[in-house]
């Protein structure tokens, strides 16, 4: 399977991408510039986190007007698996792939840390390698991860199964004390409707490893071997 990993001006995960794809994961990688027009016959394509051009005005808020997110809303058009993380996530929610917006954190600092998810949701692309409400220890850095959205938007997607992710204790109980940034509901998550673009706070790129701390991020992408063909 080939993966393009999307750099931005001010991306600084994308080598992380790059390791946990082709050597975790034992797939080929490819970079991708934000000026780029060709996706070079990538089956999947991944937005990493970072700071894309510095976040200015918000974060994701120019990066979505890049000439490489046309050929991204194509791909997801498609049907085809996209992932944002972090920034990433920032990127597909300004670009209106993926419902809501991410905001500053509740207490208004970066918060660099280890957090604890429980798997939700039916979206089988990404979540066929984990077992239902399985939880994970994945790391998470960032300074805008609140995320937020209407009630109807928010009941939408519990109901449609498009909350895949959710801040919780080590024993899996969702409570206020396990959601670091204050995100609406707990949300770590989401898919869009068809399932195929998937937007997350925390770093599974960088949960790929047990000498980094975790090994959980991993199946994340090994679903999508299952899905997608190898």
């Amino acid at each position: 399977m080939k993966f393009g990993i999307i750099t931005f001006p001010g991306s600084n995960c994308d080598v992380d991408a790059m390791h946990a794809v082709a050597d975790a994961l034992g797939q080929t990688a490819v970079s991708l510039w934000h000026r780029d027009r060709d996706t070079q016959n990538c089956d999947v394509l991944i937005l990493p986190g970072g700071f894309s051009y510095g976040d200015a005005l918000r974060a994701g808020a120019i990066a979505r007007f890049s000439p490489i997110m046309q050929e991204v809303v194509a791909h997801a058009e498609r049907g085809a698996p996209v992932i944002g993380i972090c920034n990433g996530f920032q990127i597909l929610c300004e670009s209106h792939l993926l419902p809501g917006a991410l905001m500053r954190n509740e207490g208004l600092k970066f918060i660099c840390d280890w957090v604890h998810l429980r798997v939700e949701g039916t979206a089988p692309m990404y979540l066929n390698a984990y077992q239902p409400h399985q939880v994970l220890r994945i790391p998470i850095a960032h300074g805008e991860g609140r995320y937020a959205a209407d009630d109807a938007t928010l009941d939408g997607l519990e109901q449609n199964g498009q909350v895949v992710f959710r801040y919780c204790n080590a024993d899996g109980t969702v409570t206020p004390s396990a959601n670091p940034n204050g995100a609406m509901r707990n949300i770590a998550g989401v898919t869009n409707a068809a399932g195929n673009v998937l937007g997350m706070m925390p770093h599974p790129e960088r949960a790929v490893e047990q000498l980094l701390g975790s090994t959980d991020g991993l199946p994340l992408f090994e679903a999508l071997l299952s899905r997608v063909g190898a």
